[in-house]
């Protein structure tokens, strides 16, 4: 391998590692996760004030937890009039979770629609029993 390839490998590297770290840091707190579960629960897009709505704390703690799921990458915020319509990035934080996941030695199946369950992943997943392959 060249040492142009090398170095860029390299690089691209440590990027995918920043980005896990910044992924594992934001779901690190009870919050964010409960946010991100709201989010695909309601169809995956819900505004600022929806979201506040359902935690108990104040909208400024709301806003900075919000803030952190940005910086990640983990969800995607789209001004809508005055208000902000905020909708969960499900492939950036599958992609993240597979990588790191790849990184310690373990794969994911496809979680694509197969004959016998449909479009499901929940429901092949409890009839498999797991997802995960080491």
């Amino acid at each position: 391998m060249s040492p142009e390839k090398d170095h860029s490998k390299r690089q691209r590297g440590l990027r995918e590692l920043d980005e896990i770290d910044s992924v594992f840091a934001a779901l690190a707190h009870h919050t964010r996760r409960h946010i991100l579960q709201v989010l695909a629960a309601r169809g995956g897009e819900l505004t600022a004030g929806d979201l506040s709505a359902r935690f108990s704390h104040s909208w400024p703690t709301t806003t900075r937890h919000l803030g952190v799921l940005l910086d990640a990458g983990l969800v995607t915020a789209e001004p809508v009039g005055r208000e902000r319509h905020y909708r969960i990035a499900q492939q950036h934080l599958g992609d993240m979770l597979a990588l790191w996941l790849g990184s310690v030695g373990f794969g994911l199946h496809s979680l694509e629609a197969d004959p016998v369950h449909g479009a499901d992943p929940l429901r092949q997943h409890r009839h498999r029993g797991t997802s995960w392959a080491p």
